[in-house]
């Protein structure tokens, strides 16, 4: 009989049903330990109560939060499908930062070749970003923005010490803006990259299980 412990369980939050369908339509046996894809639905209040509710579940004790899902880029030069890997999460109530970032970005070069990835601060907002917005933003320091990364990863540090990070993948840019994500090329772009993403964050979430020196 084995005396190992069971693996820490994998939380992959995201928001939207085109973002979860992206991330269950992959095989999920290259994972270890169990994987959990939460739906959290659309904004920062969604996102907040969604993650803290299956967090108190017993057998997502001591998970590690992965958010993922879409997000808008605020540099100039950003495309759609570049990824984005965020340093830390800023929310009105805290900054978050973010676990073995470094790893992320090389299993992230190695699942999707050829994609652009971006690392610097992911801010929250609870409404979507146009004009003049990203730039404001862009002037903090942030290089990237979504409405839940930041409510959910706050959400998941305050009900216990646990990993987190956050990965998004672009799908508006300042000379890319878009208004349906569903029919346009660079919605269907990061679509495609989302599903590739998904072995990056097994690998992110096996080196959280090896034991520390």
């Amino acid at each position: 009989m084995s005396t190992q412990p069971a693996p820490a369980p994998l939380l992959i939050a995201c928001a939207l049903g085109i973002e979860s369908l992206a991330l269950r339509s992959r095989d999920h046996r290259g994972a270890d330990g169990p994987v959990t894809v939460l739906r959290t639905g659309m904004g920062p209040e969604a996102a907040e109560a969604s993650t803290t509710r299956i967090l108190a579940q017993p057998e997502l004790a001591g998970a590690a939060v992965l958010a993922t899902g879409f997000c808008a880029g605020l540099a100039p030069g950003m495309h759609p499908g570049d990824l984005v890997v965020a340093e830390e999460t800023r929310h009105p109530r805290g900054t978050v930062p973010c676990v073995g970032t470094d790893l992320l970005v090389k299993e992230l070069m190695r699942a999707v070749p050829g994609r652009t990835v971006h690392t610097g601060p992911l801010t929250g907002s609870d409404h979507v970003i146009r004009g003049h917005e990203r730039s404001e933003l862009l002037a903090t320091g942030a290089i990237a923005v979504d409405m839940e990364s930041a409510a959910t990863l706050l959400s998941a540090v305050r009900t216990g010490e646990r990993p987190v990070a956050a990965v998004r993948v672009v799908v508006d840019a300042p000379e890319h803006e878009l208004v349906r994500i569903g029919t346009v090329r660079g919605g269907i772009s990061a679509f495609r990259v989302l599903r590739s993403v998904l072995p990056a964050f097994f690998e992110w979430h096996r080196s959280l299980l090896l034991p520390r020196r």
